[in-house]
């Protein structure tokens, strides 16, 4: 096994069962995964076993084997988010002041190592898995796997990062608004949500309790469901177990949000995926066009209702003795539900059991669901100028799984050109698990995905320099738009003494239109650097009638810049005898 290619829980347990390799040789393969991958992102984690330890449970497989025992998942490395405990090691939820050393595992730790796998560590998170997005960790922020300009994906940022890397055969997740669906989305994951209760979360730091699943990442459909076959099962020391049941998929009716409520945040090649998505669908389905807006408002519940209050009740010892241990941003998002009343509380209660039961009818109309996993994705500095407002838009289609109580599973629907995957979840009732593994398989038969991109294993060298003219100027209300993309800045420069500027009519923010003029002057601009992708994606916000073309410097050299079409000088005033933008500002 080379480094980085996925690895297959199935496969790896039918060599190790059969004798064609041992979990010591794989053992070993996977410390030298770790080892090569730690120079591109050590960040995914917070604790790693030892190689010694790593080694003597790989033994004891073989050993268990060699006595003749099957094992479902011998040899097979994986990785639990921190927020998990694993005995032996520290359970921090990403929050050092939190941390302790449970002397049990959780359950679902335990039943892994009764089935034959072996854990390496433990996965960095958005703290207390409070966020979609990965950014929210003092032990740094894991990336993309395919493009480090942009995030991982929360709250579950290690667990994505070290499955799709091939670090791991597999790795826990958890899920209250999307955790561990958002991340498989962005990293070309398969991610399992199961019905609430199917998995214990006994040893479980709580987001929020009545709420919170277990998740799995993997790289395969078959392998996240030979996880949930180890997982799956009622546990009595877990107060929000459910005994196991089988709803199934009857019929192929699939509910997909009306076009109108699509929303994809300006991401056009996120609704073009969606929409192939929806076309292999439909070659074994019939798609129902549902009215989501009931959905919508549950959503709005977790996080601008009175569950709230639950995130905080779980945290509520150090957030009384030591909030400046909590990130900053989690602090914001936690701390006021420990104002909320009882009232606030009820009434939320009484709104979600409406939705619910509204939610139930729907079941009457289509059979499962096919939802966008994410509308969108962003790069880490945006998250970090906008990481509230960002956050919610990532969770759009998410939030209202576990509030309604439904079953999901997020699966690869492509490729954006900046490498970041796009991906569609399958929601079904509670209890539909099985059902939705089956769907989800038929729709990757039919999807015909390509092969994944390669790995962002370097830095990315090409750069396009760009002149701003106007309000991406320093200190001018759409800068933002270059700093969030990492832009460098070159200089200040003026054009050749051949363009004219104009302050267009009606633009919010005000902004300039430059032309090329034989009877033009010299213009003041500043040039900046961006990479490739950045450049890429700041020309797809350029709104009409402005855009991107070719403008020449005073120093005959040419870099790309602002242009206008013609459109752009109706009503708009002749402002080249300024000699700039920010002339024409102070002027006002």
């Amino acid at each position: 096994m080379s480094a980085f290619v996925r690895l297959s829980p199935t496969q790896i347990a039918g060599a190790v069962n059969s004798g064609q390799t041992t979990a010591l040789a794989v053992i070993e393969n996977t410390i030298a995964r770790l080892a090569a991958y730690d120079s591109h992102q050590p960040q995914a984690w917070i604790s790693r076993a030892d190689p010694a330890a790593l080694r003597a449970a790989a033994r004891a497989v073989d050993a268990r084997i060699a006595a003749g025992e099957h094992l479902p998942l011998a040899g097979v490395p994986y990785a639990a988010k921190d927020n998990i405990d694993v005995a032996g090691m520290e359970t921090t939820a990403a929050c050092p002041a939190f941390a302790y050393r449970p002397e049990r595992s959780a359950t679902v730790i335990e039943k892994l190592e009764a089935a034959g796998a072996i854990c390496v560590g433990k996965t960095n998170l958005d703290q207390f898995a409070t966020g979609l997005v990965g950014t929210r960790s003092p032990y740094g922020i894991p990336r993309n796997v395919y493009n480090r300009d942009y995030v991982s994906g929360g709250s579950s940022s290690g667990s994505a990062v070290a499955t799709a890397a091939g670090l791991v055969g597999f790795a826990l997740g958890t899920d209250t608004a999307g955790s561990g669906r958002v991340p498989a989305a962005f990293n070309h994951l398969v991610g399992l949500k199961p019905s609430k209760g199917r998995w214990s979360t006994r040893g479980l730091v709580p987001a929020c309790r009545t709420l919170d699943c277990i998740t799995v990442f993997a790289d395969r459909l078959e392998d996240a469901a030979l996880v949930d076959s180890v997982l799956a099962g009622f546990d009595a020391e877990d107060a929000f177990s459910r005994p196991l049941a089988d709803v199934p998929i009857r019929g192929r009716r699939i509910g997909v949000p009306a076009r109108a409520q699509r929303q994809f945040f300006g991401d056009v090649e996120a609704e073009c995926l969606y929409d192939r998505a929806l076309a292999a669908l439909a070659r074994g389905c019939e798609l129902v066009e549902i009215d989501i807006d009931p959905l919508l408002e549950a959503a709005q519940l977790l996080y601008g209702g009175p569950w709230v209050a639950e995130r905080t009740a779980a945290v509520a010892a150090l957030l009384e003795s030591n909030p400046l241990a909590i990130d900053p941003v989690v602090r914001e998002v936690i701390a006021p539900g420990g104002t909320m009343l009882a009232t606030e509380l009820w009434n939320g209660i009484y709104r979600l059991a409406d939705l619910a039961r509204g939610a139930e009818a729907m079941w009457g109309e289509v059979d499962a669901l096919a939802f966008p996993t994410t509308g969108t994705t962003y790069r880490v500095a945006e998250l970090l100028e906008a990481p509230v407002a960002l956050n919610s838009n990532l969770g759009r289609y998410t939030n209202f799984v576990n509030l309604l109580d439904m079953a999901a599973v997020a699966v690869p629907a492509g490729a954006r050109g900046n490498g970041t995957g796009f991906g569609i979840t399958l929601v079904g009732p509670a209890h539909s698990d099985k059902g939705l593994i089956a769907l989800a398989g038929d729709y990757l038969a039919s999807a015909g995905l390509p092969p994944l991109p390669p790995l962002d294993l370097g830095d990315r060298m090409d750069t396009v320099k760009l002149a701003v003219v106007g309000a991406h100027l320093e200190d001018m209300p759409l800068h933002w738009q270059l700093t969030s993309r990492g832009a460098t800045f070159v200089g200040a420069f003026t054009t050749a003494p051949n363009y004219r500027l104009y302050a267009m009519a009606d633009s919010v923010p005000p902004k300039p239109a430059l032309v090329h003029s034989e009877t033009g002057a010299a213009i003041a601009l500043e040039v900046y650097e961006l990479d490739m992708a950045s450049f890429g994606s700041f020309v797809t916000e350029v709104p009409p009638p402005l855009a991107i073309g070719t403008v020449q410097l005073a120093d005959g050299s040419s870099v790309k810049g602002f242009v206008a079409e013609p459109r752009a000088l109706t009503g708009a005033e002749d402002i080249t005898h300024l000699g700039g933008w920010r002339a024409y500002i102070a002027s006002r």
